[in-house]
């Protein structure tokens, strides 16, 4: 480094490499990020999206379906509860064994757009329908739809993250 009475500078090459290793620790930090999900908290959240159709279906059903309206309503409420305790769980430990916090801002907006607005219509929609048509058939439909929604983006979510490391 070349000092210039009181201030040090470094050298151009000495900045250069400071740039460059300052790029890979921001590209390295974005890809553990960016790491998918553990396949324990996959399977379960696959689990829970394929649950919602068929247990909205019986809350909003215009007729106690298969188990009184309050007993779905209790159902969705603990399926929920259980779904954020996992979903904290995950995130926690993934804090803990890699440092960096889940984020879902470094995932392309093309990909979570879509998802964030299309798989509510989805699930939402096909119980909606139940209750208009009084038929089983769209939960189960809203159930397969939203379960390989999951897992599909699931795989590109680990794609992004072997492109991305």
């Amino acid at each position: 480094m070349e000092s210039n009475g009181d201030t040090i500078r470094p050298t151009a090459q000495q900045a250069l490499a400071a740039l460059t290793d300052a790029e890979r620790v921001r590209t390295s930090t974005t890809a553990l990020s960016a790491t998918p999900w553990p396949r324990w908290f996959t399977t379960a959240l696959t689990l829970y999206i394929a649950a919602i159709p068929p247990v909205y279906g019986g809350t909003v059903a215009s007729h106690d379906w298969l188990l009184p309206r309050a007993t779905w309503s209790i159902i969705m409420v603990v399926l929920t509860a259980t779904y954020m305790a996992l979903f904290a769980a995950a995130a926690s430990n993934w804090r803990k064994k890699t440092g960096v916090a889940l984020r879902f801002d470094v995932l392309p907006k093309r990909v979570t757009l879509p998802l964030a607005t299309g798989l509510p219509v989805v699930l939402m929609g096909s119980a909606l329908v139940f209750r208009a048509t009084h038929e089983p058939l769209w939960l189960l439909a809203g159930s397969a739809v939203g379960a390989g929604t999951s897992v599909a983006f699931h795989l590109v979510f680990v794609r992004l993250h072997r492109k991305a490391s």
